[in-house]
């Protein structure tokens, strides 16, 4: 039996470190087991994070191993290889996927019951391997997908339309990637289709310059890499987001990375949709309605992430 107040975090890099401090400091859980490979960075991590509790909300954090999963509700896979300045997130698939055999098969070994959140890169891909390795059902495989992505999408589009990004609602869909697709047929402005928005301000947006809203979308992390080395604050706010509505079962819509079981005639693929999510994992998972060439760029992202699974050899470590 599982405990959902209890999370573990495999992998305790810059994200896996800003996603312990901000779940901390969201009240959520009453422990958090921290496990990395480097036994002095997590020990480190931990005091620091430690020392901040005085602060906050009781809870007990600590320096752990693969042992101290059993019975956590949530176990968050922010391990891996992490990408270079010029390397695209695909690149990274046959590193990560190495490190992800062992790091499932020892979760496995200690906890089949937890939900897995996977946040290391390629998300996609890595939910889709996870998924496979553990043999979990797909509701308790989730990636952080293009949560992230979208939330950048709604903080320029905000910014171009001078209204609060929390009140845009729009979706980046497909592969958290280069093939990823921004779903503008059915964004809106607290329920203002975006074009009649636009019309009643006026605040114009010609399609040449959603383009380039988007392309500073997909390409954020690149420059941001090359700029200080890493993507760390945002991502951490992303998970703290799913983490949230799993905890709290809060049946909301976000676009994680999931198994499709013939969404959008798909099989045999994670990638990124919008799902309701709750305190199982994934409650269902939506078909929106997509246009004719929003439906080809999400066939394309689909096939970029079954590329990169192809020769990939998966045997299950688990079977549940």
């Amino acid at each position: 039996m599982t405990d959902i107040r209890k999370c573990a975090i495999v992998g305790l890099g810059n994200v896996g470190a800003t996603t312990a401090f901000s779940l901390m400091k969201s009240g959520l859980f009453s422990e958090m087991v921290l496990i990395d490979i480097n036994r002095e960075r997590v020990l480190g991590e931990t005091a620091d994070l430690g020392h901040a509790l005085p602060f906050l909300a009781p809870m007990e954090i600590y320096a752990g191993d693969y042992s101290d999963v059993a019975g956590a509700g949530l176990v968050i896979i922010a391990a891996g290889v992490a990408q270079k300045p010029g390397e695209t997130r695909l690149d990274l698939v046959r590193a990560n996927t190495r490190v992800f055999r062992s790091i499932i098969e020892q979760i496995c070994k200690y906890n089949n019951e937890c939900i897995l959140l996977v946040v290391t890169n390629p998300v996609d891909v890595l939910t889709e391997i996870t998924r496979r390795l553990s043999g979990f059902p797909p509701s308790r495989v989730i990636g952080s997908g293009t949560v992230l992505d979208s939330a950048r999408l709604k903080y320029l589009l905000g910014r171009r339309l001078a209204v609060d990004s929390r009140n845009v609602h729009a979706f980046i869909i497909g592969e958290h990637g280069d093939s990823e697709l921004p779903v503008f047929s059915s964004a809106n402005i607290s329920g203002i289709d975006l074009d009649s928005f636009c019309e009643a301000k006026p605040r114009d947006l010609s399609d040449s310059e959603l383009d380039k809203i988007f392309i500073e979308v997909r390409d954020a992390a690149y420059g941001i890499i090359r700029a200080k080395g890493a993507t760390y604050y945002a991502i951490a706010e992303a998970v703290r987001r799913i983490v949230t509505a799993i905890v709290r079962d809060e049946q909301t819509i976000l676009p994680v990375s999931v198994a499709a079981d013939g969404h959008y005639g798909l099989h045999q693929i994670s990638l990124s949709l919008p799902a309701v999510v709750g305190r199982g994992g994934i409650v269902r998972v939506l078909d929106m309605p997509l246009s004719e060439e929003e439906m080809q760029g999400l066939v394309k992202a689909a096939g970029e992430i079954s590329k990169a699974l192809d020769g990939l050899a998966l045997k299950k470590t688990h079977q549940s």
